[in-house]
């Protein structure tokens, strides 16, 4: 009884900072007596809850005037969501065609702390499963789209990465750091990443990097499906193709290098 209720009452401040940052977005700034009579709650309720979202930047507080407004933070969290959809939006047309074009799954992910997340999918006529891979995610060393987007990830990223437990799915599967470091050194110099059943077997799949307007890498985008139709000798082929998608969404994500 007493765990069901501290999951209410996590649950009921989850929604009080819901209702804060919510209250800032409508008013501007709003100081603790606003925000507490607003959520009709104690003013000590209010302050714990605006220090708690002021700790991850969500909120900012003016020293002279005393005022919460919302802050960068939101901006950060803002900017992100904003990237995905923009990638998910222009990339799903691409994806359909590229789809139709090799008659496998094609996917966009992108970078979510230590694994790669899809926010996009198209599947081709030829697909025999019916699995969706959107929003998943999916280790970073084990996958075509990963390490491509580890092996353009910040230095310290792709350390805290190799540094951790990389877990061995199968036989194929790069577990030790040096073996990973290798293949990321040959990822960032040809330009594409190959996984050879090492998330699961009869799994291959192909993926190359999408570049932001700035030359950072957005994401990755995949062309997975079976090996016995994906052989391995014809990847490299494959990913003249997987190349070409990427590289005309990176041209309708503003790059132009």
């Amino acid at each position: 009884m007493a765990s069901t209720d501290r999951a209410g009452t996590a649950v009921q401040s989850v929604d009080r900072a819901v209702s804060v940052l919510e209250t800032l977005a409508r008013h501007g700034e709003a100081g603790v007596t606003e925000i507490a009579d607003e959520l009709g709650v104690h003013k000590s309720t209010a302050f714990r809850l605006l220090g708690a979202l002021e700790n991850r930047g969500l909120v900012s507080q003016s020293r002279e005037r005393g005022k919460y407004t919302l802050g960068a933070g939101m901006l950060r969290l803002a900017g992100a969501a904003a990237v995905r959809l923009d990638l998910s939006q222009e990339g799903t047309p691409l994806c359909r065609e590229l789809a139709d074009e090799v008659g496998e799954t094609v996917n966009i992910a992108v970078l979510d702390d230590d694994a790669a997340v899809n926010v996009a999918q198209a599947r081709g006529a030829a697909s025999v499963t019916t699995y969706n891979w959107l929003g998943r995610r999916t280790p970073l060393h084990a996958t075509s789209s990963g390490k491509v987007l580890l092996a353009h990830a910040s230095p310290a990223a792709r350390d805290a990465v190799l540094d951790g437990p990389l877990p061995r799915f199968t036989d194929r599967t790069a577990a030790a750091a040096a073996e990973l470091r290798e293949q990321l050194a040959a990822v960032a110099e040809q330009g594409f990443a190959l996984a050879v059943q090492e998330l699961e077997i009869g799994l291959n799949a192909v993926a190359a990097p999408v570049y932001a307007h700035d030359g950072e890498v957005l994401g990755a985008l995949s062309v997975s499906g079976p090996a016995y139709r994906m052989e391995e000798e014809s990847l490299p082929r494959l990913a003249k193709r997987v190349t070409a998608t990427a590289e005309e969404l990176s041209r309708r994500m503003g790059y132009g290098g």
